[in-house]
């Protein structure tokens, strides 16, 4: 495994160690299920008032869906270590979220 990988595992690791300050709902997050998915980067907006990661990950059919995953503040997403420019369009990761309730392709950022 490259230092990369391991850093951004690292990261991820102690992003989602802290509890959770909510100022909305997270309702719309099925929290007793936990998928985990491969895929990679489309894109990593690092926006306030959460980060968004979007990866593509083939459905049953092998088509390309792209899943938005919501992420933390950038503060406290920087706190943690992360940067801006940490995981770039293409990059393989595999996710681990709490799926949206309605199904769409969406959900929480658990781990990286």
């Amino acid at each position: 495994m490259n230092i990369k990988a391991l850093g951004v595992a690292g990261l991820a690791g102690a992003l989602f160690a802290i509890p959770a300050t909510g100022h909305h709902s997270h309702a719309m997050f099925d929290d007793e299920q936990t998928l985990v998915m491969e895929g990679a980067v489309a894109e990593c907006e690092w926006t306030n008032h959460h980060s968004w990661l979007q990866v593509n990950v083939a459905n049953e059919a092998g088509e390309m869906v792209e899943w938005s995953l919501e992420m933390g503040a950038p503060a406290a997403l920087a706190r943690r270590g992360w940067r801006p420019r940490m995981l770039g369009a293409g990059d393989p990761v595999t996710v681990t979220i709490h799926p949206l309730k309605d199904g769409n392709p969406g959900g929480a950022l658990l781990a990286v």
